[in-house]
């Protein structure tokens, strides 16, 4: 089966976009603030929780961009290994020790990370139940800053029904206080009138302040919510195109659902003994090529072994080579010299019995040379059956087919011996 290297996008633009947004509201802030801080101190606690609930919102959708970074790079790592182990023909183990899957792909992470060989593949209906995991826990992501969004525009209808609360008494207050009474001059009805109007206008103020804030957080929240679902909408379709590619296609009719089961259930089992087996074929040959490796080392020690000791046969034999050839010298310059001396003694008439002394040395040292010679053909031979020997252990453990001393073209040294 080819594998392809999986690319799995990270929220990169959203979060760029995030953050524009952000700037851009704080600089909005900045330029309006000597308008919105009356607005603001009309209900300050109301107002403070809008802004509370606001900027939890606004921590909740960067909470679920990190998240989906985070399952992007984890899910990388996943599937380069896979692809690895596709390549080699190996197992695939998953990622490293200690490296937990995000919550977001923990059933992907239970499921593909104890297949057989390179993950193995997966039917149909596997496939559809992780990518339905998958997206079920990306939509309880997007429920907490859904609820949030709702509850800043809940807590500025809060805002709203309670400042028109107070605004109605203030209203039925003033007009009770407009109610001429006895000695009461149009001064202090009109002080009446506008302590009421005040009432009236703090309450109203309180109404729309809230309500101003509570929906302008819920839209900027909002926005925030929309970037962060692109992002996992991308990831979700990615992540759907990579497990195509591993997944099997089982086709049944819709009136054959229970022989359909029956069969799927079939093709699984077999699946697995396959998996199960190529996992079984890929480690027998991993033990294999180990033991090779290590036959090749001990082979290659042997080797360094014979030819160090080559090297000191052959050193050894030039230097007896040597040391023959002076004692040959020798003995032939003894030789000349005891020629010499019967030439001089027979020239001087001095009997027979030197000469008998001469012949006797001379066949003592023709003995001599001789024996040496046998010596040093014995050393020879010698060296060569160590080497036979060590070629013999060479063979035995890389080919598996030793000699036989039969084979030997030179008997032993012990039978040699034996012989003599």
């Amino acid at each position: 089966m080819p594998t392809t290297h999986p690319h799995f996008s990270q929220p990169v633009r959203q979060i760029l976009m995030m953050l524009t947004l952000l700037v851009l509201v704080l600089v909005g802030g900045w330029f309006t603030y000597g308008r919105i801080l009356p607005i603001f101190m009309a209900n300050r606690w109301l107002n403070g929780l809008i802004l509370f609930v606001f900027a939890l919102g606004v921590l909740a959708c960067f909470w679920q961009v990190q998240q989906l970074m985070r399952s992007v790079h984890w899910i990388e790592r996943f599937a380069g290994h896979r692809s690895n182990a596709v390549e080699k023909g190996l197992a695939a183990r998953g990622v490293e020790d200690g490296d937990q899957p995000p919550r977001l792909l923990a059933p992907l992470a239970a499921l593909l990370g104890a297949r057989g060989p390179a993950g193995g593949v997966i039917s149909t209906g596997s496939a559809r139940s992780i990518l339905e995991s998958v997206a079920t826990r990306i939509e309880e992501l997007r429920d907490i800053t859904k609820y949030l969004a709702n509850l800043l525009i809940f807590l500025g209808l809060l805002g709203t029904f309670y400042g028109l609360a107070t605004t109605v008494p203030a209203v039925i207050e003033t007009i009770r206080a407009l109610a001429p009474q006895d000695g009461e001059t149009g001064a202090q009805m009109f002080d009446k009138l506008m302590s009421g109007l005040e009432a009236q206008l703090g309450g109203m103020a309180t109404a729309f302040s809230s309500s101003l804030l509570g929906l302008a957080g819920s839209l900027v929240v909002g926005l925030l919510e929309l970037f962060a679902t692109h992002g996992q909408n991308r990831f979700y379709r990615e992540l759907e195109e990579w497990m195509s590619g591993f997944t099997r296609i089982s086709i049944s009719g819709d009136g054959e659902e229970g022989g359909a089961g029956a069969g799927s259930g079939l093709m699984d089992q077999i699946a697995v003994q396959i998996d199960w087996l190529q996992q079984f074929h890929a480690e027998r040959d991993v033990i294999r090529d180990e033991a090779a490796a290590m036959a090749d080392e001990r082979v290659l020690a042997l080797v360094e072994t014979v030819d160090a000791l080559v090297k000191q046969s052959g050193a050894e034999r030039e230097e007896a080579s040597r040391q023959a050839a002076e004692l040959t010298a020798a003995v032939g310059r003894m030789a000349d010299g005891q020629d010499r001396l019967a030439a001089a003694l027979q020239g001087q008439g001095q009997g027979q019995g030197s000469g008998v002394d001469a012949r006797t040395l001379d066949v003592a040292l023709e003995r001599f040379a001789r024996h040496l010679s046998e010596d040093r053909d014995e050393m020879v031979s010698e060296l060569r059956l160590d080497l036979l020997v060590l070629t013999r252990a060479v063979r035995a453990a890389r080919f598996s087919d030793p000699f036989r001393d039969d084979q030997l073209t030179i008997p032993p040294l012990s039978q040699r011996r034996q012989e003599e």
